[in-house]
């Protein structure tokens, strides 16, 4: 049968449980070739710029968070619309959903308040596995096709190994300290790297602060009570990758989701202010209430703290909350040459925002989140506009997971050169580092290893 024979016979949505226990959408489609499905993840702490994660609202069924109304949007709205339809169309499919079957707008392009993002995108990514089989490709050749990529890359993980913030129930205002084996030679070796420096550090946690600090957060890394010094984090993380043998081999990054310590603001012109002793906020004059360029010297400083140890900090991201634009600018034009300033709630994968940010000179890489804008032909669009910037591209997963390693095709498909995707720990994050071994051991068979390693920011420069 010729590709374009094949059609897509069904499409059938359901609820499925995530990481958390809550609940999330999946979807198969149904070709000639057999049964292709995906499955969406969802965020703790999310942008308010994101598309539009449907929800029931129902207090008395999954507290609020059932995700019936978009089943049967997948079900009755738009299963019978892309029937018969050749699953290797995925531009046009994606944008008969977002465009003409949803249609909803906002300031920042298509929202998807009608349909939800988490109908489109479960849509959108299992049509995407079907298009791949169509092609006879592997999933992540497929989306290199589609994005016009011909050089496939293995991305550095970023292993998220000490969880604060809303990924953890400690006192740490910052949500994620990751480790990047930015020095390793290969994918493989960079995962043994981190696996031994996350086993390393659950000694000297329970050593330092109890059995109880090995318990680990939403994303898998370990979550100390009674940790909230930044600087004290680097410097145990500089002991376990001294402990595992790999320093020099290893940089430090930070996912700070200021956001979600941004002191409330009455009125829209007020000052942005952060505090770092959130969870137990007193009154105006605490210390540790920072404006924004305070902040960019709290962030100096931890950059400073990391080089004195050997180990540098290399990326920080949403250090600034997403509507900071003043703060977000300062710290790339003092910082941005030797940290990369990674934009998440300020950009959710968004062109508009994308435009503004360059426009602004506000950050210098993108966190990649498909489910943040809702169908895979946005997000690739997403990532070329950052690239066309010789920004740095950062694959992610959410909080809550599932099972479904989509990202990891992603990752090499679009040569993005870094993903986090948790700790080497937990099945749903295992999940995606498993498959990218996978698909390192096709390329290692086809002679086209390529691992991303120093040049992670830029993986497709020649430097």
């Amino acid at each position: 049968m010729s590709t374009l024979e094949i059609s897509i016979q069904d499409v059938k949505a359901r609820m499925i449980y995530d990481s958390r226990g809550r609940p999330t959408v999946e979807c198969d489609i149904t070709t000639e070739q057999g049964r292709f499905r995906a499955a969406v993840p969802s965020g703790a702490s999310t942008g308010r710029y994101e598309a539009l994660e449907l929800r029931d609202g129902k207090a008395n069924e999954w507290l609020g968070k059932g995700v019936n109304k978009a089943v049967e949007n997948i079900n009755t709205l738009i299963g019978p619309r892309i029937k018969s339809m050749n699953p290797t169309q995925q531009a046009a499919i994606d944008k008969l959903m977002v465009e003409e079957l949803d249609g909803s707008k906002n300031d920042f392009g298509w929202s998807k308040s009608k349909l939800g993002a988490n109908a489109i995108l479960a849509v959108s990514l299992a049509v995407s596995r079907a298009g791949a089989a169509a092609k006879g490709l592997p999933l992540y050749k497929y989306i290199a096709d589609l994005a016009g990529n011909t050089n496939l890359v293995m991305p550095v993980p970023a292993f998220n190994v000490i969880n604060g913030g809303s990924h953890a129930g400690n006192a740490m205002a910052f949500q994620e300290f990751m480790i990047l084996p930015t020095g390793a030679s290969s994918f493989s070796e960079a995962m043994k790297m981190g696996a031994e420096t996350y086993q390393c550090l659950k000694g000297i946690c329970k050593k330092k602060y109890g059995a109880s600090a090995t318990n680990v957060g939403d994303e898998g890394g370990f979550a100390p009570d009674g940790v909230v010094d930044a600087e004290e984090v680097i410097t145990v993380l500089c002991e376990a990758i001294k402990a595992a043998g790999h320093h020099g081999k290893i940089s430090l990054a930070m996912d700070c989701a200021a956001s979600e310590f941004l002191c409330e603001r009455k009125e829209p012109d007020e000052a942005f202010v952060y505090d770092l002793n959130y969870f137990d906020s007193t009154e105006d004059g605490n210390p540790d209430k920072k404006s924004g360029e305070a902040m960019v010297a709290v962030y100096k400083k931890l950059v400073d703290h990391a080089r004195t140890l050997g180990v540098p900090l290399v990326s920080i991201e949403d250090g600034f909350d997403q509507d900071d634009w003043n703060a977000w600018t300062d710290l790339t034009a003092k910082h941005g040459e030797t940290v990369q300033i990674v934009g998440d709630d300020l950009l959710v994968t968004n062109p508009t925002r994308i435009q503004q940010a360059i426009d602004k000179k506000a950050c210098n890489a993108l966190l990649l989140k498909v489910n943040q804008i809702g169908s895979l032909t946005e997000a690739i669009e997403a990532v070329k506009m950052a690239k066309k910037q010789g920004w740095g591209v950062m694959t992610s997963h959410r909080s809550g997971e599932t099972s479904d390693p989509y990202i990891a095709d992603l990752a090499v498909g679009l040569s993005t050169g870094q993903i986090k995707t948790g700790a080497p720990c937990r099945s749903e994050r295992l999940a995606k580092y498993n498959q990218l071994l996978r698909i390192e051991e096709d390329l290692i068979v086809e002679g086209k290893q390529n691992f991303a390693g120093l040049k992670f920011r830029q993986p497709d420069s020649n430097q």
